[in-house]
């Protein structure tokens, strides 16, 4: 009995080694893993170069406007994760997503300054999500078409106070009620705690960057110069408020009256007339990057496929050389796609449109030129169908194109040295 009452201390201490050893064995993953992950840095600009930690980065990513809207319900929340792990399989970047709802269903603004903490949470699940994920978000700050709401909305809103100066939308950009409004809903938006990871919306690196207002368009003055001051005060504004993320406008393209590219890269004479001018907006002093967007089947009515496929060349090459030698910035093309409806489709017409994209992007970041990356309009998941529209996709349902993206994150991260980061050097080795 006293040699086993000795030998209680030691059997106490063994034991305890024992059950460290345990649970070091048990969650030395879970600690490598936290450990092995680097911290986020902000995207920077370098001249025409996007970089992150002193490297280049390229985009290869898509359009999901969807996001906030489904994860104010709880029944298809789910979405979103699912949504941003299938992006992060396929190697993207960067998703771009609405962080507006102005008035309307489920909005995020219900009224001048107010706004619904539940909606706002949903967008705090978005951005949570999309740091689990890996996933960087180009969030649009406000919409020039009716759709959530929009300029059209705050139009609305000033008029039913009495203080609006005119009913027309394009009163948006010059009535300094609704400046103001706007202004408000930007200091709440970019202050914002986000309720899930507890940072701020301006010092969260998950936040690609910011993007004025998408495809905007004053037709009323077609110079451009009332889009220009608003653009001029409103990105300053921000600035203000929040200097480490990147800032871009939202627009389409479009060369102004003034630029004679209007007559020989312009799809047709009206895109001269929506009072905005891709070069004289993008070259506002707080714009960190250029933005445009491909439709050549909205823009033309009578061209052919092959047409088409020349004229997306020409117009991309002519941003990437507006990038280099005008704006002496990164030139990103937020959305491009092929509409479905067309007379002529086949699902391969779609593949060769993306494959085109793809490679002059890839092209002019292996010469290290302003052509930044792309952002397909627009990725779902299956059972979405009331959300998606003649140019969406479910991408595991779309083999080639799934496959095409895959090709072009692989290729991207080839050209910046980023290839042999774990999650892209086990994609692209599994893909060869």
């Amino acid at each position: 009995m006293m040699v086993a009452a000795r030998n209680r201390p030691m059997l106490r201490i063994l034991g305890f080694f024992i059950c460290a050893a345990f649970i070091y064995l048990t969650f030395r993953d879970l600690w490598l893993n936290h450990e092995r992950k680097p911290k986020l840095g902000f995207v920077k600009r370098n001249g025409t170069q996007f970089v992150v930690d002193d490297m280049p980065l390229y985009v290869n990513g898509w359009n999901s406007y969807w996001f906030m809207a489904h994860a104010v319900d709880e029944q298809s929340r789910n979405l979103v994760g699912e949504m941003l792990e299938a992006g992060a399989k396929m190697g993207l970047t960067v998703c771009r997503t609405w962080a507006f709802n102005d008035g309307g269903y489920n909005a995020l603004q219900i009224s001048p300054g107010r706004f619904d903490e539940r909606v706002f949470q949903a967008l705090d699940h978005v951005i949570a999500e999309a740091k689990k994920h890996d996933v960087r978000l180009l969030l649009s700050l406000v919409n020039n078409l009716q759709a959530y709401g929009g300029k059209s909305q705050y139009v609305k809103w000033a008029w039913q106070e009495g203080v609006g100066l005119s009913s027309s939308n394009d009163s948006f950009f010059f009535d300094p009620s609704i400046r103001n409004y706007f202004k408000n809903y930007l200091k709440t938006l970019l202050t914002r705690k986000n309720s899930v990871t507890g940072i701020e919306y301006r010092n969260d690196p998950t936040i690609f960057a910011w993007e004025l207002i998408n495809e905007p368009r004053c037709t009323t003055d077609v110079s451009g110069k009332t889009l220009q001051d608003w653009i001029d005060e409103m990105t300053g504004y921000i600035k203000s408020i929040d200097d480490k993320h990147l800032l871009t406008v939202g627009l389409e393209g479009f060369y102004g009256p003034e630029n004679p590219k209007r007559l020989t890269v312009n799809p047709e004479q009206w895109a001269s007339a929506l009072g905005s001018d891709f070069v004289q907006n993008s070259n506002s002093s707080n714009i960190d990057f250029a933005s445009v967007h491909i439709y050549p089947d909205h823009w033309f009515h009578n061209q052919t496929f092959e047409e088409k496929l020349k004229f997306v060349v020409k117009w991309m090459q002519s941003h990437i050389e507006d990038g280099m030698k005008e704006l002496k910035k990164p030139v990103l093309f937020t959305e491009f796609g092929l509409s479905n409806l067309n007379k002529d489709y086949e699902p391969s017409q779609r593949d060769k449109f993306y494959r085109i994209i793809f490679d002059v992007v890839y092209k002019s970041a292996k010469r290290r030129k302003a052509g930044a990356g792309t952002l397909v309009w627009q990725l779902f998941m299956e059972g979405m169908e009331t959300f998606g529209d003649d140019f969406g996709i479910v991408p595991h349902e779309q083999d080639s194109i799934y496959k095409l993206m895959i090709e072009q994150s692989c290729r991207l991260a080839k050209v910046t040295g980023r290839r042999n980061e774990h999650k892209l050097k086990k994609l692209c080795s599994h893909r060869h």
